[in-house]
């Protein structure tokens, strides 16, 4: 059984969602990132950056254990280890990694900063807020002509790099976006929404969801608690 450290955001759901799509036993351990748990010196063991998830695999290569941190990592070794949801020819894979690395590099970090500025922090700054709104139209306009030319984001075929998205998109609403206006997008939202691994991966510990908005968790997330990690 593999052993996963996470919270309902969008890079734990991230996991969440290929376990439940590949069909694996898993086990959730909440990492209260609002209350400063991925502090800890058992998680910092797994997980060096104190960022959710991470996975333990008791059988792992050669039947030996492995620990592994970073989401999109993460999904390429459990795509890896169960043959799925990554194409097995060459060009085919390359092509879903591409749009998976889109996701890790542009996706996650800028409309994780369009949530910072227009959600968390406490001080609005309208120059914050229009740069990454902007970039976030900007994105989701790259992934709507992206997905008028391709079933999905990795090809013709559901992969990781749709799982990876997925999330993401879920609060287009805090990012500035109206999903009306990216007509593709919506459609491939709306079907990935129905299907009942993704629906049964983002219920995983939804009851323990809050927003992180308090005095508490900006200084845990965001404040001198973060910056002594270092």
């Amino acid at each position: 059984m593999l052993e996963v450290y996470s919270w309902p955001t969008p890079n734990g759901h991230k996991v969440h969602i290929m376990l439940e799509e590949c069909g694996l036993d898993y086990r959730v351990h909440p990492v209260d990132i609002g209350a400063g748990e991925q502090f800890a010196p058992a998680f910092l063991a797994l997980s060096p950056n104190n960022k959710i998830p991470a996975i333990t695999d008791p059988d792992g290569p050669d039947g030996r254990p492995i620990s592994l941190f970073e989401s999109g990592a993460i999904l390429l070794y459990l795509a890896g280890k169960t043959g799925r949801l990554l194409p097995a020819d060459v060009a085919g894979k390359y092509e879903v990694l591409q749009w998976l690395m889109f996701q890790v590099g542009s996706v996650g970090p800028m409309l994780g900063q369009a949530h910072h500025f227009r959600i968390y922090a406490p001080d609005k700054l309208p120059y914050a807020i229009e740069r990454y709104s902007n970039e976030a139209r900007r994105l989701y306009g790259i992934l709507n002509k992206r997905l008028a030319q391709s079933t999905y984001v990795g090809g013709s075929h559901y992969s990781i790099a749709d799982i990876a998205v997925f999330p993401w998109l879920r609060s287009w609403k805090n990012q500035g976006v109206e999903m009306a206006d990216y007509p593709h997008l919506k459609g491939w939202f709306d079907e990935i929404a129905r299907r009942p691994a993704v629906r049964r991966g983002v219920e995983v510990l939804a009851d323990t969801r809050r927003p992180l908005t308090d005095e508490r968790a900006r200084e845990v997330l965001f404040g001198e608690r973060q910056q002594r990690q270092r």
